[in-house]
This record gives structure tokens, sequence and C-alpha cells, in this order.
């Protein structure tokens, strides 16, 4: 009989810019994946527009009558005005659990007695931070994409010791978050003014690969203001030690395509039922796991035959 699995998988955000159909059509097909929390919401540029709040909340209500919990997640770089009103109404929507990715999230759901969870760019390293957001109202944390296994394993002991209990997410799968800048690289790359940049980055639903001079290796992933890794970490290895350590989430980042494989690879990991031999990648994509490990990001563990 199949083990009962101790840790939840979520969807996180698209980080990416795809048009309206896609949003609908991959939602209507996560609606059935073996995943507890779906994350929803833009969560890189103010100037992706096709999909409104409303727009959020509509798919945010099927996926809860699908049996998921709901998590709208919150631009993580703020640069006008017009983006704090759009925040204000994001962490105002009264049905679902917001995500903060930036101080002027955490601030306006603390202030207002609202529950929340902790995105990763918020940077969450020592338990002193994690006591302070847990008593003004953090459900979840997500743990910074470069802390290693060993580090975060000590943090949570920390943890447990000063009795704070709030959940912690991993991101498990997908091209890692590593930056946000003011510049839109991907508009740059087009030699278009970030304010007229025509929407270029929808013609890269997977972001713009950034390769090496010798066009051997992909470096980096732009993502207009974003910038993501090159390779694709993958720790569904990983995922009974993440149990084990306490770990309460594994979130993995949507892609545009073969996701539903991915899913099904970290269910049946989370279950015990990981086949072997075992392919490396589970779509096409360099896979790394360096932080994981405390190593260079960019690395892979069982490449290296060190996992």
């Amino acid at each position: 009989m199949p083990a009962t699995p101790t840790l939840q998988l979520s969807l996180g955000p698209v980080l990416f810019y795809w048009t309206r159909e896609h949003y609908a059509d991959f939602y209507r097909e996560a609606a059935d994946w073996p995943v507890e929390i779906v994350h929803l919401g833009e969560s890189v540029c103010s100037r992706r527009r096709d999909m409104k709040l409303d727009d959020w909340l509509g798919i945010g209500r099927e996926l809860a009558q699908s049996g998921k919990q709901v998590v709208l997640s919150s631009q993580t770089l703020i640069e006008s005005e017009a983006d704090l009103r759009d925040l204000r109404k994001l962490c105002d929507n009264g049905e679902f659990l917001v995500e903060a990715n930036d101080q002027s999230a955490l601030q306006r759901l603390s202030a207002a007695n609202r529950p929340f969870v902790a995105g990763a760019a918020l940077n969450l390293y020592n338990p002193a931070t994690l006591a302070v957001l847990s008593r003004a109202g953090m459900r979840r944390w997500q743990a910074p994409v470069e802390m290693s296994r060993d580090d975060l394993a000590r943090l949570l002991d920390d943890c447990r010791q000063q009795g704070l209990d709030a959940p912690c997410e991993v991101f498990a799968y997908g091209h890692l978050p590593l930056a946000w800048s003011s510049r839109c690289f991907t508009a740059r790359r087009y030699q278009k003014p970030k304010d007229r940049c025509q929407f270029v980055c929808q013609k890269h639903p997977e972001g713009l690969a950034l390769r090496t001079q010798e066009a051997s290796h992909q470096v980096f992933t732009l993502n207009g203001i974003q910038t993501l890794s090159g390779a694709c970490q993958d720790l569904r290895h990983e995922v009974s030690g993440m149990a084990e350590m306490g770990i309460g989430v594994a979130r993995l980042s949507p892609r545009p395509k073969g996701m539903a494989e991915v899913v099904t690879a970290f269910d049946a990991a989370r279950r015990g039922e990981l086949p072997a031999p075992d392919p490396l990648s589970l779509v096409d994509a360099e896979i790394c796991d360096g932080y994981w490990h405390a190593r260079p990001g960019m690395d892979h563990s069982r490449a290296a035959g060190l996992g």
C-alpha cells in the first residue's frame, strides 16, 4: 500500500508571460494534478496586464472547488503608485491567502492583521526574523533559493527550539529566481525601451536563454526584469529527506510544457515510488541542484557522482 505523503506539493506562480488562453488551459489541467497548493498572480512585471485580479480570482475559485488551497502571489518589485494600488487590491481581496514577496505587501498584510505566506524574496535566514513574522501573521514561509540543505536543517532546528511551527516551503523544481532589476533585459535584447516594450517577453514563454560566448552552456534565463538560473533545479531525489527534516511543502515552478509529468514524478517521489533507473531530466532542460548541496548553484550533484 502506498505511503501517505507527509510533504505537500505546491505550484508556484507562473513566472513567465503567457497568453490568457495558456493560463486558462494550464490551470484547467492543474485542477486534476496531485498538488495541494496553487499560487496565482503576476509576481514579476506590472506591465503584463492580460490577466486582471478578477481573472485570477475566477481561476482561484475554480481551483478551490477542486480542493486546492489557493494563494495569490504579490509582485516582487514595486516601482510606482499604480503598482501600490494593485498591491492594495490584491492584499484586500478578502477570499484567498496572499504571498508577500516584498516589504510593502508584508506591511499591508500585517497592519491589517491578515494571515500571509512569506515569499523567498524576503530573504528569511534566521529564527529571530521568523519569530517576528509569525507574530505578524505568517502562516508559511519559503526558504531562500540559495540556502543549502544543511543550513536549512540548522535553521529549522532553531525554530523548533523556539516553538516556531510555521511550515517551511522549498523551491524544488524550476528555473531559480535569482534577481530583479528596474531594467527589462528582454526589452533591451530587442532594443526597445521598457515602457514601450511591446510585450516581447511573451515571445518567450519559458524565458530567454543567456549562453556563454561559446554557446555551449546556458548560464541564465532572462525573464523581463527577472533573472533566473539557466539550468532547472530538480530536487526529486531529496523529497524524502525534506520530509524527515520537517519541511512542509515542495514548490514546483510552472513550465509551459511537460508540467504534468513533473508533478507526477514529484508525487511518486514523496510516496517513495520513484522508479529506478530514473532519467536525470523530466523535460528538455539542463538540471541543477548545487545550492541544495552547498555547491555552486549551477552544479548537478548526481551528474558529478555526489548525490
